[in-house]
């Protein structure tokens, strides 16, 4: 499936769950593991499994095979790894704490040429 269905589905399927502060993060060149990181919250342990298992068998319907998923409905954050996306769900309290954004985020938007200290570009 094309990265930009599967994170159509991956979002449209969190959303219909009811999931929070749902972000995408582009990770092409910055990550050999993955194109693209999914965000979410949610507002319970059993809302995070929850979410985690709608997109799982969203996926699995379309014809895509999960990798693997790490955590449990006592969890407070489960990665659902499904290759071309990695899909974290998380409690707002871990999702701060974390700050997985910020972390993958870093150089986002930054010129391609930097200055030096100098104030010259490198």
């Amino acid at each position: 499936m094309e990265l930009e269905t599967l994170k159509q589905l991956v979002v449209k399927t969190l959303d219909d769950m009811k999931g929070q502060d749902i972000k995408t993060i582009d990770v092409r060149g910055k990550s050999a593991i993955t194109d693209m990181m999914v965000i979410v919250t949610g507002n319970s342990n059993r809302h995070v499994k929850s979410l985690a298992d709608a997109v799982e068998l969203a996926v699995k319907e379309a014809g895509v095979q999960p990798l693997g998923i790490e955590g449990d409905g006592q969890s407070d954050w489960v990665l659902l790894d499904l290759n071309d996306i990695i899909l974290h769900v998380m409690l707002a309290s871990t999702r701060d704490y974390y700050n997985l954004e910020k972390l993958w985020e870093v150089g986002e938007g930054l010129p391609q040429s930097r200055p030096n200290m100098l104030g010259t570009p490198d």
